[in-house]
């Protein structure tokens, strides 16, 4: 399933984490482990944020790739199931 995932990263962590690296790290561990086939960063409502598109049909895997975030960033984190144009097509 492909899934969109956005994690907001906390001010107050975000510039700490920069700043001793674990920002970095943790997104490093991420995408070694999700290897998504997609990935922005970005600004929202002035905080850090990433979007990453993943291809996964491990449910339980989520929770890893969720933890790692969670534990070094004090991220909020959404994942929504996303179709292509093409896949909605075949349902309209």
């Amino acid at each position: 399933m492909r899934l969109l995932m956005q994690v907001v990263i906390p001010v107050e962590k975000g510039n700490a984490s920069a700043l001793d690296g674990s920002m970095e790290a943790a997104f490093n561990n991420f995408m070694n482990m999700a290897n998504p086939s997609v990935a922005y960063f970005f600004l929202h409502e002035g905080k850090r944020a990433a979007l990453f598109i993943l291809e996964e049909t491990n449910q339980s895997k989520l929770m890893s790739y969720n933890e790692a975030l969670f534990a070094a960033l004090n991220a909020d984190i959404t994942i929504t199931p996303v179709l292509s144009r093409e896949e909605i097509r075949e349902h309209l």
